[in-house]
């Protein structure tokens, strides 16, 4: 744009030098035919005034196109801006979304988690109550064995003559079982004597 500027500018310069030297020749009178109509005018003062009045309908047209030229580009800078605008609240919409969609699934993952501990702990305490009974029951039965035990020998009852040591078992075992027994021998009879 600059250089066709200098050019035009050298181009007008070199032609208002070339009419400044040969300006008497330029406006000498000669005898000029328009159509019908004859004339005396100065030729290169009409040919001068073509010339200027050519040059202005150019820069007019050169200034009107650049006008619309500017004009264009702003209104595409301007679409373009809305639709980068438009892809920006596209693109926040889409991470607005999938935060959503994030944390609906971990507040689901978490109430899940809550569920299977609550439901882990209601186990777990069953379990352990399961555990207290037959440890319980297992108490009571030992207890009445022993206490058996022990008015059979104070009663001078029949004798124990072995006990076989019995493994404490974990409940609910399928190996458990009481490997332990009582033999009970034959009764003793007092002496005949008294």
């Amino acid at each position: 744009m600059r250089a066709r500027m200098l050019l035009l500018t050298l181009a007008i310069l070199v032609v208002a030098g070339f009419a400044a030297q040969n300006w008497s020749q330029i406006t000498q009178p000669t005898q000029l035919t328009f159509g019908v109509v004859q004339a005396t005018a100065p030729l290169g003062l009409i040919l001068l005034t073509l010339l200027g009045l050519t040059l202005l309908v150019f820069l007019a047209s050169a200034a009107s196109m650049r006008t619309n030229s500017l004009m264009e580009s702003r209104q595409h800078a301007k679409q373009l801006q809305a639709q980068r605008d438009l892809a920006d609240k596209a693109e926040a919409s889409r991470f607005t979304d999938l935060r959503g969609l994030l944390d609906n699934h971990l507040r689901e993952t978490r109430q899940r988690e809550q569920t299977a501990n609550v439901e882990l702990d209601k186990t777990l305490s069953q379990h352990h109550r399961e555990l207290r009974n037959q440890l319980e029951q297992m108490y009571h039965l030992l207890t009445s064995r022993l206490g058996e035990l022990e008015r059979r020998l104070d009663s001078g009852g029949p004798r124990v003559e072995r006990v076989e040591r019995v493994e404490p078992a974990m409940p609910g075992r399928a190996d458990y079982a009481p490997q332990g027994r009582v033999v009970e021998p034959e009764p003793v009879h007092a002496p005949h004597g008294r």
